[in-house]
């Protein structure tokens, strides 16, 4: 599936299947990105084991308990623990979560669809690194999210840039000949998320852009 509408209903256990393929990346091994349409592109996992220019952009939003969705190897939960802003870590991949521990972040091996520890008071959640796009439905993300953080809280999410083309996409991970399962994906452009942040009861969108890189503060 390719170009699908935002809120087509997806599951993720497609991507828990890729997992194994994931961690290749993590460790720098090359992995890529296969899209059910045929193209294919590079993943580079290992970027985000190292700041990101922009990332501060984000960091300076957090102020109070910050709730990193997908948060990978951890970069930006380690940054907050070490800036004293309590934060915690998700990701439904093993070494991900491990990794985020050993460099002193504090990460669960959960899904943020799952029962979570604080539901209804972060602060701040973050969905950076396209992860507005995780199980393919932005809608019920954002009310998963609206759930999460407290009374007045912001979700912050990275989108694409103006004049792109909002997508769910069916894609899968390989490498070395070696593939996961398929699984769904979005991404959503900064032209849709003022109207989608109302639909999930977010009715104060703010965009930014810094570093080549568009976030958007849902609150």
């Amino acid at each position: 599936m390719s170009g699908g509408a935002i809120g087509d209903p997806v599951t993720l256990s497609d991507w828990r299947s890729c997992s194994a393929v994931y961690e290749h990346g993590l460790r720098g091994g090359h992995v890529e990105v296969e899209y059910a349409d045929g193209r294919v592109r590079p993943l580079a996992a290992e970027r985000w084991l190292r700041p990101i220019e922009g990332d501060e952009d984000v960091l300076a939003r957090c102020g109070g308990p910050t709730l990193d969705v997908g948060s990978g190897p951890g970069r930006l939960t380690v940054a907050l623990t070490r800036r004293g802003v309590p934060a915690l870590g998700i990701d439904v991949t093993p070494l991900a979560v491990e990794l985020t521990r050993r460099a002193g972040g504090p990460a669960l091996l959960r899904c943020v669809f799952d029962p979570l520890p604080g539901t209804g008071r972060w602060a701040e959640a973050l969905l950076t690194d396209g992860n507005i796009g995780i199980g393919g439905d932005p809608v019920a993300l954002l009310r998963r999210l609206r759930q999460l953080v407290r009374p007045g809280g912001t979700v912050i999410a990275e989108v694409r840039p103006p004049g792109s083309k909002s997508t769910v996409d069916r894609v899968r991970l390989r490498h070395d000949g070696r593939t996961g399962g398929w699984f769904a994906w979005a991404t959503v452009s900064a032209d849709d998320i003022a109207p989608l942040a109302t639909r999930c009861g977010f009715p104060t969108a703010e965009r930014w852009n810094t570093a080549k890189r568009w976030f958007a503060a849902l609150s």
